[in-house]
């Protein structure tokens, strides 16, 4: 059987449930070098040189190449120019795909890129006039190192190291591999997907090995191949306190479901994207990243559907985060949160802060899904209605519908949210006293054939249904919900709510009788302004 509903797929027809921490881009760095003032104290106070200049940068920079160099030949490493616009993680793959050991470099790849460095500006003295140079921070297009790796516990990832000075570093992995090599390492029998996993013999393992990726751990990936890897600081550099440390650029939080079947996923989103166009509006934003928005709030909230073939994937996006959803290999529902930005959330960039990080990435995930299974269960709910409003038939049997605002009808709500109490359930006879005192008249005016016509009506639409071997009825769940959500919102809302606004009913003043008014003034007014009056 094909499911219809968002709810169900989501409820009866996902085969595994994972969420983890998917790619992560970190930023590797020497905390103390990050500023031109840091920059000059390397020098001066910590090497004892009499001046700071970026001439002295320039041996350090040559020595950390030529050490690159001479890794890759004693590795027999093969070493790749990127041409302009190359897809990297392309020539990973290719390389990968030969790779045979169980932990080590992969390949060295080499590429110009735009980063921040430090420049030498000439500057003099107010009081001497003599000249001296000044360290200030610039960007300039200079060598990128890529250090392409295998690590036993992380798979797969890349170390980049800026080949000038501050020599700065990006950190990329993922999650998803992670779980994979532990998965092997406790030999959990498992079939993988594309950045994800499609089964698993022991899905709760495979839960907790994702829930266990910490900062720590990342932390000792990177000192672990710090070690192994040419770096341009000496030991004296290192026992100075110069030292990298992480920062978070961008993290990816995922939640992936695995279908049962393709055609679940395809009726997922041709249902989702349909009626979720408006998920980017501020409102909706707000209540997917729990965060207040305000006309002050930096960056577009909006909702895109993009297609990439014929599979589609709808993106919303606030300020500089984003969530991508979207049928992975036509075999699973990933939803994605991707952090560009930590301060979007009031969180540090410091790796330590990455548990606060995952409850907001994995919080937003199922906020997400919960809007979209909402917002499509409204459409259901309003088949339901119709269905209640409108004639019914069944076996030959027919009943006229239960009209909202027909005040014949209301009676019969008040009844069936009474007779919802009652254990044993209800007859013919226990229908006529409630039924003529909450319409307003004599019991002797309704006859057995009036209640008959009620109680075939309320059964013929599913609100009630007969006890087997008797004549006693009992309401049904849906009845008692529907009586509910009729009666008090025609009672609470409706009626007060068109005294309040209906201008035939004077009532004190209210704001919503205030708001009608004003609606009311501006609508005359373009009206007489347009000469659009008779």
């Amino acid at each position: 059987m094909i499911a219809q509903s968002v709810a169900a797929i989501v409820a009866d027809h996902v085969r595994l449930t994972v969420e983890a921490i998917d790619r992560m881009y970190l930023n590797v760095y020497v905390p103390q070098l990050q500023c031109a003032f840091g920059a000059a104290n390397f020098f001066r106070k910590h090497r004892g040189q009499p001046l700071a200049s970026s001439a002295l940068m320039a041996p350090i920079s040559r020595g950390f190449v030529a050490e690159l160099e001479r890794f890759a030949a004693r590795h027999r490493l093969p070493v790749v120019t990127f041409a302009k616009g190359q897809r990297k993680d392309d020539v990973m793959a290719e390389h990968l795909r030969r790779f045979t050991a169980e932990e080590g470099v992969v390949f060295i790849g080499k590429a110009q890129e735009r980063a921040s460095v430090f420049r030498t500006l000439k500057r003099r003295s107010p009081g001497s006039g003599r000249a001296y140079p000044w360290i200030v921070k610039s960007t300039a297009m200079v060598n990128q190192y890529y250090i392409y790796a295998v690590d036993r516990d992380f798979g797969p990832f890349f170390l980049k190291f800026c080949s000038y000075f501050p020599y700065n570093a990006k950190l990329c992995l993922n999650g998803h591999e992670y779980a994979k090599c532990q998965l092997a390492q406790n030999a959990i029998a498992y079939q993988a997907l594309d950045n994800g996993v499609l089964s698993c013999a022991d899905p709760a393992r495979l839960q907790r090995i994702c829930d266990e990726l910490s900062a720590e751990k990342i932390d000792t990936l990177l000192r672990k191949w710090l070690r192994r890897l040419p770096h341009p600081f000496t030991t004296a550099d290192l026992r100075a306190g110069y030292r990298y440390d992480i920062s978070i650029l961008q993290a990816e939080f995922s939640l992936t479901q695995v279908l049962d079947r393709p055609v679940h996923g395809r009726i997922f989103f041709e249902q989702v994207i349909r009626e979720n166009l408006d998920l980017g509006r501020p409102e909706q934003v707000q209540l997917i990243f729990d965060r207040r928005i305000t006309r002050r709030t930096p960056g577009r909230t909006r909702t895109r559907i993009l297609t990439q073939g014929v599979t589609p994937s709808l993106h919303v996006y606030y300020k500089n985060t984003r969530i991508k959803q979207y049928h992975k290999e036509q075999r699973a529902l990933r939803t994605e949160t991707t952090i560009n930005n930590t301060y979007d959330f009031g969180v540090g960039k410091r790796l330590h802060n990455l548990p606060k990080l995952r409850d907001i990435g994995f919080a937003a995930n199922r906020r997400l899904l919960k809007v979209e299974r909402l917002s499509f269960d409204c459409i259901l709910a309003e088949d339901v209605f119709r269905r209640i409003n409108g004639p019914v038939e069944q076996a030959g049997q027919r009943a006229s519908g239960l009209r909202f605002a027909d005040p014949r009808i209301h009676p019969l709500w008040h009844a069936l949210i009474l007779f919802r109490l009652l254990p044993a359930g209800f007859r013919r006879a226990n229908l006529r006293p409630y039924l003529a005192e909450l319409s307003g008249c004599d019991p002797q005016t309704l006859g057995p054939g009036a209640m008959t016509y009620q109680l075939r009506r309320l059964r013929l639409h599913g609100m009630i249904e007969r006890l087997p071997n008797s004549y006693s009825y009992r309401v049904t769940q849906t009845g008692f919900r529907a009586a509910l959500f009729f009666s008090r919102t025609y009672n609470r809302l409706l009626r007060p709510g068109l005294a309040a606004v209906v201008p035939a009913h004077p009532t004190l003043p209210t704001p919503l009788t205030r708001a009608f008014a004003r609606l009311d003034a501006h609508i005359t007014t373009a009206i007489a302004e347009l000469a659009l009056t008779p």
